[in-house]
């Protein structure tokens, strides 16, 4: 495994949610990151099959337009009972005839499938949220680091926290959506601790911060 020596990184995003919470994640460890956007790069196209595949495709374009390593994130809502879609067509989901991204209408298309399904009791709605998180360096090589968190689809939409479809989900051992959490609770990972956090994206950071940073 490569390790990571330079402090400067490309946030490979253009989503404000995502950037936020890559943010709040990486803040203690003193790296000094700028994002895509802030580049004046263009987004990708997302044509990869696998949250792996989309990963690299977001991290390798910002490594190889800066020089820089670049730590980019895919993730989606997996729905059992929709056979794993949205997947990594999460987003896509949420898009909009005038491409902008409408995710209460994301929630509702979820929900409507869901009831086509007759998946109504709450141990016929499970699924998980799934982060990847991807650093790539210029010369192509990347590492990746995956987290997952089980939970159940709850409607109507609870909570106006977070970002996307956090307000339908609700994870295994909790009464509250991540929409609900605050999200020193959802990013709830500190190094140190020795847990892997509570989201998604907080456990594959824990990983990416134990092996690239570290961390313990």
């Amino acid at each position: 495994m490569r390790t990571l020596d330079d402090k400067r990184i490309v946030v490979a995003s253009h989503n404000k949610g995502k950037l936020a919470e890559i943010a709040d994640l990486i803040g203690p460890f003193g790296l000094e990151a700028k994002s895509a956007a802030e580049y004046g790069l263009p987004e990708p196209a997302e044509t990869g099959t696998t949250f792996e595949e989309n990963a690299y495709i977001k991290a390798f374009a910002a490594a190889s337009a800066t020089g820089l390593p670049a730590l980019s994130d895919d993730s989606g809502l997996v729905v059992d009972a929709l056979d794993g879609a949205p997947g990594v067509y999460t987003a896509d989901w949420a898009e909009t005839a005038t491409g902008t991204r409408d995710f209460a209408m994301a929630m509702r298309k979820v929900e409507d499938l869901l009831h086509q399904k007759g998946a109504l009791s709450p141990e016929a709605r499970t699924g998980r949220f799934v982060a990847v998180l991807c650093l790539a360096w210029p010369d192509g090589h990347a590492e990746y680091f995956r987290g997952e968190v089980e939970g159940t689809l709850v409607w109507p939409p609870r909570g106006e926290r977070g970002f996307g479809y956090d307000p339908v989900f609700k994870p295994d051992g909790y009464d509250e959506t991540f929409g609900e959490m605050p999200a020193s609770q959802k990013h709830s990972w500190e190094a140190g601790r020795g847990d892997l956090g509570l989201s998604h994206r907080a456990r594959a950071f824990a990983l990416f911060a134990k092996s690239m940073l570290g961390a313990t």
